[in-house]
């Protein structure tokens, strides 16, 4: 499993999670963040099983590409272990 973080101009959004949507994505986790020089900035945190982790970070390249300055960062890192609370499953179904 992997988790992809990326920070992005807030105005993306909305085309952002509809197009993870679209590849499986079910639970997005979305943060306000101010970077120092470049001001509001959301940051997505999503954790996908490996099969589609490069179908979702290419989605995300492509939509939050504006060609400018700023226009962010997705940084992926691997997850060990993922449970969900409360049924207990763990692993891919705990996404």
């Amino acid at each position: 499993m992997k988790m992809i973080t990326a920070v992005v101009r807030p105005f993306k959004l909305e085309e952002l999670r509809q197009a993870i949507a679209q590849l499986g994505v079910q639970g997005v986790t979305v943060t306000e963040v101010q970077e120092a020089q470049l001001g509001a900035r959301v940051k997505l945190e999503v954790a996908v099983d490996d099969a589609i982790a490069e179908p979702v970070l290419e989605a995300l390249g492509n939509i939050a590409r504006t060609g400018q300055r700023g226009d962010g960062r997705i940084i992926v890192t691997h997850i060990e272990q993922s449970v969900r609370i409360r049924t207990g499953e763990t692993g891919p179904a705990a996404t």
